[in-house]
């Protein structure tokens, strides 16, 4: 079961994670906050202020907004691939 360990906040929608299977890296949920759960988290300084849930394995915000572990995962997978082929820049 992919779990999340450890996120920190690094600036902006960026969110470095280690997953459980030693799997780490800056993940950027600038494109991934829409949706009445998630709107209100463009404000950064609530977006900043997530939790990592020693239930639900993930970050969470105290409006009950959570990305699942997976989620987080195929996110950084693919923005990882992305950047190796130069067309992001973080």
């Amino acid at each position: 079961m992919l779990e999340l360990k450890k996120a920190e906040y690094i600036d902006g929608y960026r969110i470095r994670v280690q997953f459980n299977d030693g799997k780490i890296g800056i993940v950027d949920l600038s494109d991934s906050l829409w949706g009445p759960v998630f709107e209100p988290l463009k404000n950064e300084g609530l977006f900043n202020g997530f939790t990592l849930s020693p239930t639900l394995h993930t970050i969470c915000w105290d409006n009950d907004a959570d990305f699942a572990p997976e989620y987080l995962y195929k996110k950084l997978i693919e923005q990882t691939a992305l950047l190796g082929a130069g067309r992001v820049n973080f």
